[in-house]
């Protein structure tokens, strides 16, 4: 399972930060400490830091976009820009995972303070996997409201989608403010929603100290609502933040620009060997290859040599040739040998002869496909036409015939189809 350093940064650079190291299960693996943030360095060893940052400065909220991923970063700053004081620009959006309610848990921060608390972390030597408000620590539970006391801050949320961080106020103006103390839920018409009801539970966690400080508060809120449990933190607020956020609870605001690069050398590491056996292999094979066409480029250059030496032999003069194929072709083709009879040749031949002796005759186009050549020809009369056809079959090695004949301004076109005779 893994482990992780969970620090909970001060809100000022002088103010000490503490942390604890705890697994993915909520296990403690050490002791909370509490010193300059440069000190945690020590406890690094292989583990993963989840930074908390003060809750008190991020805004966290719930939005109906029905887009993820980068569309959703996207949207934010539009879907919030109505309900927040400063400028989007400013500001910095994270969104979390979807609720069951539908909705979408967002975190906004001023980009001010996400590069002091990056700066600070990057100088005391701390790269983090998370950074997370605090305020998140404090896990959601269902038909439960939850606050935890933190010196004059309180985390609240009732157990759904209502999250705030209040500083100043005691535990009972803090559940008023979220209606929980309210006798029942009106809309703005000033009717009664039925359909909306704020639980009747509150669990509280806080330091012994706390639990006396407020004990007029906890008389208070026991007579308003059904039940009131006080849990004691002795060892302090973090080990209990740090349980809820390694678990996978928060918004990480390690999103957009801030979004850590992928280092990919670490998922390489233990694939290196395999890795390297297969670019041995792949570079043998390459040798392997280069040399086959090597010595076969070397057989081929001989053999063109020969070829070219006997065929000079044969016709003294001719030229040498870099494809030997094409010249036995030709040859074959000169003595009637290869095996498709030129007919088209043949044919071109006694067309051309055939239009020579009637020079009025003029051929606009030429086809030929299994041994069928058709022409297109203008003449300036059918009799003209006559003559082409008469032409091409006085040797009675083709037949040639008219197949249609059309009017073309004052000239005659007519398709003539040659065949060779069958004897």
């Amino acid at each position: 399972m893994a482990e992780y350093l969970v620090i909970r940064l001060g809100r000022n650079p002088d103010d000490l930060s503490h942390w604890i190291a705890v697994d993915s299960t909520g296990a403690r693996h050490s002791p909370p400490v509490a010193g300059m943030l440069a000190e945690a360095v020590t406890d690094l060893h292989d583990r993963e830091v989840i930074v908390l940052v003060p809750g008190a400065d991020v805004l966290t909220t719930t939005v109906d976009i029905p887009v993820k991923g980068a569309k959703l970063q996207a949207a934010l700053p539009y879907a919030l820009e109505e309900f927040l004081a400063e400028d989007v620009d400013d500001l910095h959006f994270a969104a979390g995972s979807k609720r069951s309610s539908g909705r979408t848990p967002a975190s906004v921060v001023s980009r001010e303070r996400m590069d002091d608390w990056l700066s600070r972390l990057t100088t005391a030597g701390i790269s983090p996997s998370s950074v997370i408000p605090d305020s998140h620590g404090l896990a959601r539970i269902p038909g439960t409201i939850s606050l935890l006391l933190d010196e004059d801050t309180i985390f609240i949320n009732d157990g759904g989608d209502t999250e705030l961080v209040m500083q100043g106020v005691g535990p009972s103006d803090a559940l008023a403010a979220i209606g929980a103390l309210d006798d029942d839920l009106s809309r703005d018409d000033g009717e009664v929603d039925t359909d909306v009801t704020m639980p009747r539970h509150v669990l509280v966690y806080c330091e012994p100290g706390d639990e006396e400080r407020f004990q007029h508060d906890w008389i208070a809120i026991r007579h308003e609502l059904d039940s009131l449990d006080v849990k004691l933190l002795p060892d302090g607020i973090t080990p209990k933040l740090a349980v809820t956020v390694a678990t996978g609870s928060g918004i990480n605001l390690l999103q957009g620009q801030y979004a850590p690069s992928r280092e990919y050398g670490g998922l390489f590491q233990p694939w290196k060997y395999a890795a390297l056996l297969a670019g041995i292999f792949v570079l043998v094979s390459i040798g392997g290859k280069a040399v086959d066409y090597y010595v076969t480029s070397g057989r081929a250059d001989t053999l063109r040599q020969t070829f070219n030496a006997e065929y000079q032999a044969v016709l003294p003069g001719a030229p040498e040739s870099s494809d030997p194929l094409a010249v036995v072709e030709s040859l074959r083709r000169r003595i009637g040998t290869v095996d498709t009879s030129p007919v088209f040749l043949q044919s071109m031949g006694q067309l051309a002869t055939a239009v020579q002796r009637s020079q009025n005759a003029k051929v606009q186009a030429i086809s030929f496909r299994g041994g069928v050549t058709d022409v297109r020809v203008n003449a300036p009369d059918i009799a003209t036409l006559d003559t082409v056809r008469q032409a091409i079959a006085e040797d009675g090695q083709f037949s040639a015939d008219i197949q249609s004949t059309d009017q073309d301004g004052d000239k005659v076109s007519s398709r003539i189809q040659i065949q060779e005779t069958r004897r």
